[in-house]
């Protein structure tokens, strides 16, 4: 409430200050009016002093003709200085010298005031001063009686005739002249129809009735809209009836002569647009004789159609409205395009844009006349001012209605928001008006006050609408960068509507064209405001282009290499407006012309913007069709003349090619049958991590014979899925191969394939898809489908295919890094579960030749050399980076004869093993000696082994023997496997562990129901009679709380023992001494003591005690040394298959693994060591899982 208070104070001071000006305003005004009537009262009766008065003046010539001299120069400057003069010479001699001298002074309009006062000091004095002026004054408006000035410049005669014009006007309001007759013989030569022919008498006429109209209203009998003291001073003019009526005649005569002449120029000015639109179209330009006659037919119509608006202007009626007069300045019009696109066929019309929603955005504008009510778009005065216009015919001297037609064409280029509210404002003022003239008579006090309170009222209420119009506008500017939809800017152009005014609407043009320069995704917007705004307000689209056009010239002409940005929206904007059939394809052309006229720099930017705005959619229009094609064939040959740089030259192209697209036949998309598309929807759509379990239960559905081939065919385009998706196609994979274990051998087999082919033909177009085959083997390999053998294998064939031939350069030359990244990739996908075992060996010396490689490849670019650093990072921090070929040919000289000298030793051993040792059984199964690689025979820890027994298939394995080889050795493994792993979890062997598939048997659910009730009856019973048991003995071995110790478990070095019973504990720390100290658990209430107690050596319980413990430790020893000699019996019968020298020897390090892994999850790699775990769903199936 006090914030209102305070605005309607504040406001209430501003609108006291502002009637305190329009009172001052007023009384400066009735001032004016007053000496005026006095002036005229004074040249009526003048008192002229006699010529005795006059002889005591100087009259001397020098004095006189100084004088005179001044009076051609008057101006409101010396005005009181040349009266001064005036007054005190005697120019009774000399007064056809002065009128001579006001004649021929050049007045301006601010210099008649002056002038009217000097004339009516000389009509005062001298008594034939006034008829010698007018009788001059009249010679310029009747040339023909006198020689003077017949060959003076015509603008200098038509201003001099307007300057005339008003001071005769101006003389007879004051009472010099008395004759209205003279103006009779004015406007009878003025308005003779024989000037129509002569354009420029045409135009000055024209201008010089316009200011007569305006000036003296008087003579043509129209209201005079001002104070009352207005009224009072006109009416003391003795111009008749008749003479107001020959006024009004001879006017309204010539205006419609006029526009009748301005109709004819309209359409000669039409016709030649037309005529110069097929020029341009036909041949891309106009000649310089169309041109200059299309130009001086353009300015003599603009010039005739401002001549008869002014004149309509000053005789209250509505200016003329050319048919399509909105673009007659332009070559080519918004008309001429629709004009011509109507008789375009429809598929023609169709064409033009790419698909439905583009062509609904351009042409279905909204119907703001449906929207808002017309006389928000200011359409309701055309109809208020053609009732004025009628009123005006009927001779009626009172001119009420006419006074009102007058308010309305005044207002009507400025429609106010709440406009109909400040209509029915003028409405009641004008009926108010009227009433207070009838009632004026009676009470003129009253009247004058009632008058200055509607006054006021009516300001006041202006004011608050305008603070409106102004808040409201504001908010609504500020939403345009938000209006980023067509309903958006749609709902915001109705909204406009309803604040739509003069000055609104040039705040708006200017918002729109200051659209922010990296916004140019509000162009097509802003575009669309525009067009749907310009079928009812022409003025935003002429105000808009001809902001862009300046611009344009602005920056086209300064050839500066700034403001690209600018620039960019700048053209976009205006090519926007072309595709709404705003800005005209002339512009556009025009715009395209002068970049390539020069074709350099920022020009093509320009050019290329522009074509890509809306190339595409003149070069589909049927208008402008053919010059868009020579202008693009320019361009191509601009190119190519040129030597642009690649930028450019893409840039051209791309523009080019998207207005004029080859021409190529259609594409025949490839017709697949219903459940190859089921396949790739899988595949290709459907599948993510969520629905891995549903796809794979899917494809295990489809007919494998017929869907077996096209499958795979799938599987291998993993480059055409998504990369992150790869994983998921070799889960499948692994998840398919438990029922159909043919295809993972395939999936494999046929990614190597590939990966070989890539090899071989090296072709840059492949590189993605040779990356995506890495990863596809990597994850294979994630998912036990493949052995590590198969991975080595691999990255070699990478570093060694081709070299040491003459197609070397061709398949890997020395400045293709593309091998690099292959390795990476697969490294990257799989290498960080080599980081135990043999497999850890084997990727410490490749590591060492990839270095070699690295650095025979020279300089790397960057992102490779980060790759890189990245890679050694992840898998071998602390691995030595070579930086030279001569370091990492040493580093591997030295690595392979350790290797040799440490087969050479293992070789000795082997023989001495088997001489003393009868042979182990292997439970790998028979080892086929083919597919030994570079890197085979590394065993795991330092022996030598064959990999070729992996799930390739290569070695063969008993089923039989090895699930009895499993249950056999399941205990084993599980007791040993915690006391000789490398790193708290079992050994890492996964190159090693061979994977045996077995069916599942179809077990019949009735016989499975009835072995688990018989087992559930066995168990029952079994612990039924547990617990009828009676225990024989207390449990001896019950564990020592910790709460019985009193400090650290040893605080010495001697060694403690800890009993069966857990009671005792037996100390050797003394030695020598005869007795043992020994704690005893004890019990008092709810708490648990120990006690000390020291007994002889030689008693029984300690003896007894010692002997138990020293049994269990001969057994661990035992055990520990039979499971060292299983080992290495196992590795000397390795070692006496292998066929390469092995380095890196570790003693004692190593264990046998089982390689027989069930579907079951029974044995196989557990722990922190293995590489996927099972999961198990209710499908009857299951798929694997990364442990990353």
């Amino acid at each position: 409430m006090d914030h209102n208070e305070d605005e309607c104070r504040v406001g209430g001071e501003h609108h006291g200050k502002q009637d305190d000006e329009e009172a001052v305003a007023r009384e400066e005004f009735k001032k004016s009016v007053e000496a005026k009537m006095a002036l005229r009262q004074s040249n009526l009766n003048p008192e002229r002093p006699d010529s005795g008065f006059l002889r005591t003046l100087d009259s001397s010539i020098k004095r006189n003709t100084a004088v005179i001299k001044k009076l051609k120069q008057i101006n409101e400057e010396q005005r009181e200085s040349l009266m001064d003069e005036l007054r005190s010479v005697n120019l009774s001699k000399f007064v056809s010298e002065a009128v001579t001298a006001i004649c021929d002074a050049k007045l301006r309009s601010s210099d008649i005031q002056a002038a009217v006062q000097i004339c009516s000091l000389l009509h005062q004095r001298y008594k034939d001063f006034s008829p010698s002026l007018m009788q001059g004054l009249l010679k310029v408006f009747f040339p023909g009686k006198s020689t003077d000035d017949l060959e003076a410049d015509r603008n200098l005669r038509a201003m001099k005739k307007r300057s005339t014009l008003k001071l005769l006007l101006e003389l007879y309001f004051v009472g010099v002249i008395e004759d209205s007759s003279i103006f009779v013989n004015i406007i009878k030569d003025l308005t003779g129809v024989e000037h129509l022919k002569d354009r420029d008498a045409t135009q000055t006429n024209l201008s010089l009735l316009a200011s007569f109209a305006r000036q003296g209203r008087t003579f043509l009998g129209f209201p005079l809209s001002g104070q009352e003291i207005l009224e009072e001073f006109f009416k003391g003019l003795n111009i008749t009836v008749d003479q107001k009526k020959f006024f009004r005649k001879a006017l309204h005569t010539y205006y419609d002569a006029a526009a009748e002449l301005l109709q004819s120029e309209h359409s000669s000015l039409r016709q030649m647009e037309h005529e110069n639109a097929k020029i341009l179209n036909s041949k891309g330009e106009l000649g310089e004789e169309n041109t200059s006659s299309y130009e001086k037919l353009r300015k003599s119509y603009d010039h005739l159609y401002r001549g008869v608006s002014a004149l309509a202007e000053a005789l209250d009626m509505e200016p003329p409205v050319m048919p399509e007069d909105g673009h007659t300045t332009r070559v080519t019009t918004r008309e001429d395009v629709s004009s011509l696109g109507a008789g375009k066929d429809s598929s023609v019309l169709e064409a033009m844009w790419d698909d439905e929603d583009t062509r609904a955005f351009y042409e279905c504008l909204p119907d703001l006349r449906a929207f808002v009510p017309a006389v928000l778009l200011g359409e309701a005065e055309h109809k208020v001012n053609e009732q004025s216009s009628r009123t005006q015919e009927q001779p009626s001297e009172s001119g009420t209605e006419p006074d009102q037609g007058q308010i309305a064409s005044s207002d009507s280029a400025e429609v106010p928001a709440d406009s109909g509210t400040l209509q029915e404002g003028k409405n009641e003022k004008g009926k108010d008006k009227d009433e207070k003239d009838k009632e004026k008579a009676k009470d003129p006090d009253k009247d004058k006050g009632k008058d200055k309170d509607a006054e006021r009222k009516g300001e006041n209420e202006k004011e608050k609408i305008k603070g409106l119009e102004g808040t409201n506008l504001d908010g609504l500017l500020q939403r345009l960068p938000g209006c980023v939809s067509r309903d958006l800017i749609d709902q915001l152009t109705v909204e406009f509507c309803y604040l739509n005014s003069k000055s609104n609407r040039k705040k708006l043009v200017r918002a729109l064209f200051n659209v922010p320069r990296t916004s140019l995704e509000l162009l097509p917007y802003y575009s669309r405001m525009v067009a749907t705004l310009s079928t009812c307000m022409k003025d935003v689209s002429s105000m808009l282009l001809q902001l862009l056009e300046e611009e344009f010239n602005f920056l086209i002409n300064k050839k500066d290499q700034m403001n690209i940005e600018t620039k960019i929206r700048n053209i976009r904007f205006i090519g926007e407006l072309c595709k709404f059939k705003i800005a005209p394809a002339g512009l556009v052309f025009s715009c395209l012309k002068a970049c390539l006229d020069d074709f350099t720099h920022h020009n093509i930017d320009v050019a290329c913007n522009l074509l890509e705005t809306c190339g595409r959619f003149l070069y589909r229009s049927p208008e402008t069709t053919v010059r868009m094609t020579n202008m693009l064939e320019i361009l191509m040959r601009l190119k190519n003349v040129k030597n642009l740089d690649p930028r450019h030259s893409t840039l051209v192209e791309n523009a080019y090619y998207l207005c004029k697209p080859p021409e190529r036949s259609a594409r025949v998309s490839k017709v697949r049958p219903p459940l190859h598309q089921y396949i790739r929807k899988l595949l290709f759509s459907d599948l993510d991590k969520s629905t891995i379990e549903h796809v794979l239960r899917q494809l295990r559905k489809l007919p494998w014979s017929e869907c077996e081939s096209y499958l795979l065919k799938c599987f291998m385009k993993v480059h055409k899925g998504k990369y992150g998706q790869i994983h998921l196609i070799a889960s499948l994979t692994a998840g398919l191969s438990r029922y159909h274990d043919e295809f993972a051998v395939a999936v494999v087999d046929e990614v190597l394939e590939e990966i070989r082919l890539g090899l071989e033909l090296n072709d840059y177009g492949m590189q993605q898809q040779r990356l995506a085959h890495m990863r596809f083997l990597g994850e294979l390999y994630n998912y036990e489908q493949l052995d590590s053998s198969v991975i080595f294998d691999t990255l070699y064939l990478i570093l060694v295919f081709g070299h040491g031939t003459a197609e070397q350069d061709v398949l890997d030359p020395p400045e293709d890094c593309f091998r690099i990244r292959m390795v990476i990739m697969l490294l990257e996908t799989c290498g960080h579960y080599f980081g135990r075992g043999s497999s850890k060996r084997k990727l410490d010396r490749f590591l060492i030749h990839f270095q070699r490689y690295i650095l025979s490849k020279g300089a790397l670019p960057l992102d490779i050399e980060f790759d890189i650093q990245d890679l050694f990072a992840d898998l071998r921090p602390n691995m030595t980076r070579y930086s030279s070929l001569e370091e990492v040919n040493a580093a591997l000289v030295e690595l392979e004869e350790h290797e040799r000298t440490v087969f050479a030793d293992k070789a000795n051993n082997d023989k001495q093993s088997d001489s003393e040792k009868p042979p182990s059984r292997i439970s790998s199964g028979t080892i086929s000696a083919n597919g030994q690689g570079p890197v085979n025979g590394m065993g795991e820890n330092g022996g030598v082994h064959d990999d070729s027994d992996s799930d390739s298939g290569s070695g063969t394995v008993d089923p039989d023997e090895e699930e009895d080889f499993d249950d056999e050795n399941h205990d084993d493994e599980s007791d040993s496997e915690d006391d000789y792993n490398d790193g708290g979890g079992p050994a890492s062997d996964e190159d090693e562990e061979v994977r045996v598939r077995q069916k599942l048997t179809q077990v019949d659910p009735q016989e499975e129901a009835e072995f688990d009730r018989e087992l559930r009856a066995l168990m029952q019973e079994s612990l039924d009679s547990r617990k009828l048991e009676l225990r024989s003995r207390p449990t001896l071995n019950m564990m020592i709380p910790m709460n019985v110790f009193e400090g650290p478990t040893k605080e010495h070095h001697g060694r403690s023992f800890e009993g069966e019973s857990g009671d005792e504990i037996l100390d050797d720390e003394v030695g020598g001494s005869k007795e043992v100290r020994v704690k005893v658990l004890v019990k008092r209430g709810s708490k648990q003591q120990t006690k000390q107690m020291f007994i002889p050596r030689d008693c029984s319980l300690v003896q007894s005690t010692k002997q138990k413990e020293a049994a269990e430790l001969e057994e661990k020893q035992d055990i520990k040394r039979l499971v060292l000699e299983y080992n290495d019996r196992e590795e000397e019968e390795l070692n006496g298959l292998g066929t390469q020298p092995t380095g890196w020897m570790q003693s004692g390090g190593g264990r046998s693994s089982n390689r027989g892994h069930t579907w079951e999850g029974h044995g196989g790699r557990g722990g922190s060591g293995s590489r996927h775990r099972h999961q198990h769903y209710s499908g009857g199936g299951f798929y694997y899982g990364r442990r990353r």
